[in-house]
């Protein structure tokens, strides 16, 4: 399968990096000057396993070039406000004209169309107007932002990967080629379906700590140990927080606060009280192994060093970077990591020659 990724930042690249972790051949176009992320791309994770070519879409010959990509490919990605990319010469008419089996997918926050369609934005803002921000953090603060993973990714890239996956699976048995719309708005509004069907049934509350998920009941949280460090409990079925109680040291008399949820302050300050008496290290060693449903909380550094992840190889060293290894696993056609991050422009002559695209190779060389 072979892709094509205008170059941009965010859930684009990102989704054009899990079609190349799953054995696509993903060419990224990259434009003169880079695309502002700031840091070195030889770190740049989301560009592994892919190859890079340098078009200027604004030269003469930029637009061509990218057209003979576009004509032997079978999906291309772009993140471009809506319109950028007809303005350029490289929209999803004159693609489709060279090539009609072609899917075509359109990342944006706002959606193609709408009111905000053409306004700038960030996953802060596209999680915001859906709800999901609103669900996340203590109930007399602020929402708490999760980074840009439940918009951007969650919402943005997974969508866009499914979706024109989706179209290939079309295109492939109609012969006819789409665009795909993907909405970070559309995904990150679709991610709180089984929300939206609790509160219909009167067992969510539209406030946050006030709910069995969002950190309202003593036993779905997370508590700081002796040392600084934390411990997420999820101990949701009795037979689990039975476990939980028991390992965590609760006399039975407080345990069973559980059942009255006017007393459920007094069960969270004794849990609390029973985690500040020990390291997040002491814990996890009590937690270790059982079905109380209790795990550190870990920072990005230490996520390797989790002995399940570690013999997972869930991450992996690879050219000097640790990273995550690709998801999800098959039995018959594991995915690898076979490129390090694409420097821009490294690849031109090369995918050129192996695409048989003479606009590509007459639009300019690799630097260097």
């Amino acid at each position: 399968m072979r892709v094509v990724e205008l170059a941009g930042i965010g859930p684009g690249p990102f989704a054009a990096m899990l079609l190349a972790d799953l054995g696509a051949d993903v060419v990224r176009v990259d434009r003169p000057g880079g695309q502002g992320l700031g840091i070195d791309p030889a770190h740049d994770v989301t560009n592994r396993n892919k190859r890079s070519v340098l078009v200027d879409l604004k030269s003469a010959a930029g637009p061509s070039a990218v057209l003979d990509l576009a004509a032997r490919a079978d999906i291309l990605v772009e993140g471009y406000r809506p319109g950028v990319a007809e303005r350029l010469g490289v929209g999803p008419e004159p693609c489709l004209a060279r090539n009609p089996r072609l899917v075509y997918g359109r990342m944006t926050g706002w959606g193609q169309d709408g009111p905000l369609a053409h306004t700038a934005g960030h996953d802060i803002a596209y999680v915001a107007v859906t709800g999901a921000l609103h669900l996340a953090g203590d109930p007399d603060r602020p929402p708490s932002p999760a980074a840009n993973l439940l918009g951007d990714y969650a919402g943005g890239s997974l969508y866009l990967v499914t979706g024109v996956l989706a179209a290939l699976h079309h295109a492939r048995v109609h012969g006819r080629g789409q665009v795909v719309d993907a909405a970070i708005v559309d995904g990150t509004a679709h991610l709180t379906a089984m929300l939206h069907g609790m509160r219909s049934a009167g067992a969510w509350q539209d406030r946050r700590g006030a709910n069995l998920l969002d950190g309202s009941a003593p036993f779905y949280g997370v508590y700081a140990t002796s040392d600084g460090g934390h411990m997420a409990v999820g101990a949701l079925e009795q037979r689990f927080y039975d476990a939980f109680a028991e390992l965590l040291g609760l006399p039975a008399a407080t345990a069973a606060l559980r059942e009255d949820p006017a007393r459920w302050p007094e069960l969270r300050e004794a849990v609390a009280a029973r985690f500040r008496t020990r390291t997040r290290t002491e814990w996890t060693g009590v937690f270790d192994g059982t079905d109380a449903c209790v795990a550190p909380v870990l920072p990005l550094g230490g996520a390797a060093e989790h002995p399940h992840l570690a013999a997972r190889g869930t991450l992996t060293g690879y050219e000097g970077v640790v990273q995550p290894a690709p998801a999800p696993r098959f039995s018959a056609t594991p995915a690898a990591l076979r490129r390090p991050p694409a420097l821009p422009g490294a690849h031109t002559a090369e995918v050129a020659r192996d695409w048989d695209a003479p606009a590509l190779a007459r639009a300019g060389d690799p630097p260097g």
